[in-house]
């Protein structure tokens, strides 16, 4: 079998960097971007079947850098894994214009267009997804940490609109992934999930083989509703 390859938009530290190292381990060539100089993912690299290159999600220009240095790639999955947990107070209420802006470029607007600009490295019947979180549901949801709801909520919106136009015609499945309550900087170090247990599911989803629908998903394979 044809050796399996992938881009990770945002592998510098955490799950990013974790599922670089996973699918590695797993026979992957993976393609890990960083934002700058990253000592763990280049000692994760070490090991072969990783290579480093830097990309911003919040940067159009360094995303279309990126898109042109890669062109040519037939690839199996892009991952697209940004996100902040956004100004502290986390209300409607005391939102600033420009702690709304940060948050919805960097969790939003800048992965939704670094997947439509890496969208063409894909092979015809690959998987673009996108690290979102279960706190974007509008389903489940029951208020709370307003502003990354909201921009989790639209990072789903916008990634439908990416598969309705551009991903379906061409068989490409478009997952939205859910990675659980990680260990992280962000998840912090009284989550449930070890990097270890999210990543390994999270590769698991990802090498399985999807219909070309927009699907919600957990870390473990479990549908999660809109």
């Amino acid at each position: 079998m044809a050796e399996r390859r992938a881009l990770i938009i945002g592998a510098s530290r955490g799950i990013g960097l974790g599922l670089t190292r996973e699918l590695a381990d797993r026979g992957w060539h993976v393609i890990a971007s960083q934002r700058g100089p990253s000592e763990q993912l280049a000692e994760v690299a070490k090991g072969g079947r990783i290579e480093v290159v830097t990309a911003d999600v919040t940067d159009t220009a360094s995303l279309e850098a990126l898109a042109g240095a890669l062109a040519g790639n037939s690839l199996d999955v892009v991952l697209v894994n940004a996100g902040i947990m956004g100004d502290e107070s986390q209300t409607a209420d005391n939102a600033t214009a420009d702690g709304v802006a940060e948050i919805m470029m960097t969790n939003a607007v800048g992965p939704a267009r670094a997947g439509k600009l890496m969208l063409p490295l894909l092979r015809d019947g690959g998987t673009l997804a996108f690290t979102t979180s279960r706190l974007g549901s509008i389903a489940e949801s029951f208020g709370g940490f307003d502003l990354y709801r909201m921009s989790k909520a639209a990072q789903n919106m916008l990634a439908r609109g990416i598969f309705a136009r551009h991903a379906k015609e061409r068989g490409v499945a478009l997952l939205s992934l859910h990675p659980g309550w990680v260990q992280t900087d962000m998840g912090g170090p009284t989550a449930p999930l070890t990097v270890e247990q999210s990543v390994r599911g999270l590769a698991d989803v990802l090498e399985a083989k999807h219909p070309a629908e927009h699907r919600f998903l957990a870390y473990d394979g479990e549908e999660i509703p809109w």
